[in-house]
């Protein structure tokens, strides 16, 4: 009897404690936020990503009723701001904005001090970008499959990459294994000036972004051939898809997302999300990262949940193709 009654007490008491844990984990949810937050980028100010992460926490601050912050934290290629919120107190006001080449690319090539995957919180997937297949306006193919029977028969063909493990390079590698093709990579110290070389017909092919590439494109100074997506581009409707062109599965669309430390309670999770959302349905936040070169996701892909099972697949997709490539920290 009297174990019987300390069980039935035990239980009651730990049935309490569970029921004051989630009503405090509301309450700070309610509260939330009540400072500015913190939002670590690992690139320097003025870029490319560093221009939208500033759009979306921006657009972020009427919903939160609180300022975002930005905090550019750069070296050894955004493992140190990436570490730095992997270590954050998990209460909603320390986040990493990311990319795929920081959550996913450098997973594969660096010893880190942190899980990539599961040492973070999604909040939102926020923006994505597909890239472009391009050639010099002097290879004679004029569609992809052309292109693809093009390269098989000149084993000499060169490609531009904005750098090894970089975009251009990783989806090189998977178009040659989509196409059984070979063509020797050029690396350059970003996309602008392997273009200017794709134009003057230095080297011969080129996957490119879209905000380099498309411009080009429209001057008729190169050929494209199709984007790495399953759909179209609305800044460019008039390219068709790699699975349109007779290529499917050449999908390279890097993306950036939002990311909280392991542990942030989901009602700030929530809260997080709800801010990001509202912010990227505005259709002037979205002209804005148009101009860019990127696109907002659908909504259905916006939540935590749909983007952590993206960045998981990212991960299983590209890990094996990255480290087959050999890549190594540095280059």
């Amino acid at each position: 009897m009297i174990q019987q009654f300390s069980r039935r007490r035990f239980l009651h008491v730990a049935a309490g404690a569970a029921g004051l844990a989630v009503t405090a984990s509301r309450a700070q949810a309610q509260a939330y936020p009540a400072r500015p937050i913190n939002m670590v980028v690992p690139v320097s100010a003025g870029g490319t990503m560093d221009t939208i992460a500033r759009i979306v926490a921006e657009r972020m601050r009427p919903t939160l009723g609180q300022p975002v912050v930005i905090e550019n934290v750069t070296g050894a290629s955004g493992t140190i701001a990436v570490g730095q919120v992997a270590r954050a107190s998990p209460d909603g006001y320390t986040l990493s904005y990311g990319a795929w080449a920081t959550h996913v690319v450098n997973g594969a090539i660096y010893k880190l001090n942190y899980d990539a995957l599961n040492d973070f919180e999604p909040v939102a997937l926020t923006a994505s970008s597909a890239w472009l297949v391009a050639a010099k306006s002097a290879v004679p193919a004029n569609n992809l499959q052309e292109l693809i029977d093009w390269l098989r028969a000149h084993p000499d063909v060169t490609c531009g990459t904005s750098g090894a493990g970089g975009p251009g390079h990783v989806a090189g590698v998977l178009f040659q294994k989509l196409t059984g093709t070979r063509f020797q990579f050029v690396p350059y110290r970003g996309v602008a000036p392997a273009m200017q070389d794709l134009v003057a017909g230095t080297i011969d092919i080129l996957i490119a972004d879209p905000i380099t590439g498309i411009p080009q494109f429209r001057a008729g100074k190169i050929k494209v051939y199709a984007v790495t997506a399953k759909a179209r581009r609305p800044a460019a409707p008039e390219i068709p898809t790699v699975d349109e062109a007779g290529l499917p599965g050449l999908y390279m669309a890097p993306w950036h997302g939002i990311w909280a430390p392991k542990g942030t309670p989901k009602p700030i999770i929530d809260v997080l999300n709800k801010s990001i959302v509202e912010g990227l349905a505005d259709p002037a936040a979205q002209q804005r990262l148009s101009d860019l070169g990127a696109d907002v996701p659908p909504r259905e892909q916006q939540t935590p949940e749909a983007f952590g099972a993206y960045h998981k697949a990212e991960i299983e997709k590209w890990w094996p193709i990255i480290k087959e490539t050999g890549i190594k920290p540095g280059g």
